[in-house]
């Protein structure tokens, strides 16, 4: 029997309907359309408006999107996995909720959590299920609500921010095609520079910390951005010498959307001109765990049967890594 790599067979995403502009911030927050742009490449981003849904309205969204495109019989699918920052309550599973809502019965599902490198940490998860051979259908599902636990008069934070979901199914391959390799990374140091202080054990929810606005992002920019351009950097192009790859072997760099910047060093380090590196920064912003899984869906009509993509992405913890994957089938 051939050996059983693991293939992304199909694709799905949304983002919501109300676009938060650049303009519109300029009357939030002390900033302008022009500074956002050159610092980020960020103009507009999409923003779930209604109050009573949360990241699973997002995730079964795009579950649903896929699942109607490929054709695909939801009881069919083993296993979700759910990568996601912002779940829709503590202890309540979100990804159980969604496997439920989209009729995946037979599927048992569970959260993960990475920040934004949770899609890509969970791409090497579902690899793993399918790779051992005990599961046939995974899919996996990026989804954040990231307006949820954002402080819109935190211009370091509300101007690369916004809400969406992907989703993929992994199913195995026996033509050698799907994950080829990983590099995964993290550094528990980086922790108190991209965090929501209040929440979680350390500090309870209390009157204080909501008085206190300690339930939103804080970020300390500068940090962020210098370790995130070089560590997105060195993984892509460790992946490469890895593999005895090269840019010119490369069809498509499908980078964490978090700043044009940081993508920018990523693919010239690779030796990759623009027209090889999958981009939505400049419509969604920094959508978390949806930003590697929207690319797909936006491109996905560009993609071709052997195609070598090298995903990468960095999250607050810190995380960060990189995966080289050849597509499986032709749009």
């Amino acid at each position: 029997m051939s050996k059983i790599t693991a293939a992304i067979t199909a694709v799905g995403g949304y983002v919501p309907d109300y676009v938060l502009s650049n303009k519109e911030l300029e009357t939030m927050v002390d900033t302008n359309d022009e500074w956002i742009t050159a610092r980020t490449g960020i103009k507009e981003r999409r923003i779930l408006k209604d109050k009573d849904k949360g990241t699973s309205f997002l995730a079964i969204k795009a579950a649903k999107d896929l699942l109607k495109k490929n054709n695909t019989d939801p009881k069919d699918i083993d296993m979700v996995i759910m990568a996601t920052a912002t779940p829709d309550m503590p202890v309540a599973v979100t990804g159980a909720y969604v496997a439920t809502q989209i009729g995946a019965d037979n599927a048992f599902s569970y959260d993960l959590m990475a920040a934004c490198s949770s899609f890509l940490f969970g791409m090497s998860i579902a690899a793993k299920y399918i790779e051992s051979g005990s599961y046939k259908k995974v899919l996996l599902v990026g989804a954040d609500k990231m307006s949820s636990i954002i402080d819109y008069k935190d211009r370091t934070t509300c101007i690369i921010f916004g809400d969406g979901a992907g989703a993929v199914l992994f199913e195995p391959n026996f033509e050698g095609l799907g994950v080829q390799d990983e590099y995964l990374r993290t550094d528990g140091n980086g922790r108190d520079s991209l965090k929501i202080e209040a929440g979680g054990s350390l500090l309870p929810s209390s009157i204080e910390t909501v008085k206190n606005n300690q339930h939103v992002v804080f970020q300390d920019g500068k940090t962020v951005f210098k370790f995130a351009v070089t560590r997105m950097a060195d993984v892509s192009d460790k992946i490469l010498k890895r593999n005895n790859l090269t840019g010119d072997d490369i069809q498509w760099l499908v980078p964490h959307q978090a700043n044009n910047r940081i993508i920018e060093a990523t693919s010239k380090r690779m030796n990759l001109p623009d027209e090889k590196v999958m981009k939505n920064i400049h419509k969604y912003g920094n959508t978390t765990s949806a930003t590697l899984p929207l690319c797909l869906f936006e491109y996905e009509k560009k993609l071709k049967k052997g195609d070598k993509l090298v995903f990468a992405a960095f999250g607050g913890g810190f995380t960060w890594g990189a995966m080289y994957l050849t597509w499986s089938y032709d749009s």
